[in-house]
């Protein structure tokens, strides 16, 4: 009964920029889990997983297995146009900059890779989400799956695999060390949970802008 506690002492030590996404014990996979929401990232060196669920929010999966290295992002919508950035553009010098938006989030996830020793070279990428699930809604999934696109081949980035776009949200598992994921499909039932955390997320942006292979689980 002991094991099924979460157990915070048991958990390798987070990166510096990262001991305040919420971790915790993973007693079926054996495994430290970060969990993360719209607008967070994580990037470890340990042999942990990254887990969330995606709407029409996007998240890219980036490991440098040579360097033992590797993280997850969380975005809702593709760009950030403030200060006249555009599409293309992609730099983000501004830390405090929300990384809700895509290219904000893209910026800082290979910015922490490249300075805990991965190498852009060595950078292989998973991407998943974008799924239409909120019908009245504007296809926010559709404009943050050809960002990511646009961005992975602009920068020259290693496409390794995606699931991406259709109708339903998904939880995803990231195994950065190894560079393997894990997706589950969700059904309807937690659909409308989704729905009202990304339109929660959604207002609160209007208001204050600021290897290969895929598991099925």
């Amino acid at each position: 009964m002991m094991l099924a506690k979460r157990n915070t002492s048991i958990l390798p030590p987070a990166l510096a920029n990262f001991k305040q996404i919420k971790r915790y014990w993973d007693v079926k996979n054996n495994i430290s889990v970060a969990k993360i929401l719209p607008g967070e990232y994580y990037v470890t060196r340990n042999d942990e997983a990254v887990v969330t669920v995606l709407g029409s929010c996007v998240s890219a999966c980036i490991s440098d297995r040579k360097n033992s290295v590797g993280g997850m992002n969380h975005f809702m919508l593709p760009v950030d146009n403030s200060d006249s950035k555009q599409l293309g553009h992609w730099h983000a010098t501004d830390t405090a900059s929300s990384t809700r938006y895509g290219n904000f989030a893209m910026e800082h996830l290979i910015n922490e890779i490249l300075k805990n020793g991965g190498r852009k070279e060595n950078l292989e990428i998973k991407i998943f989400g974008g799924g239409k699930i909120m019908r009245e809604a504007s296809d926010v999934g559709r404009r943050n799956i050809a960002f990511i696109n646009d961005y992975i081949n602009t920068e020259g980035l290693n496409l390794l695999a995606e699931d991406v776009a259709e109708i339903y949200p998904r939880k995803v598992m990231y195994f950065p060390l190894s560079g393997r994921a894990r997706v589950k499909r969700l059904r309807s039932l937690h659909t409308e949970k989704v729905i009202a955390r990304e339109k929660s997320y959604m207002k609160n942006i209007t208001v204050e802008p600021e290897a290969g292979s895929i598991d099925l689980f």
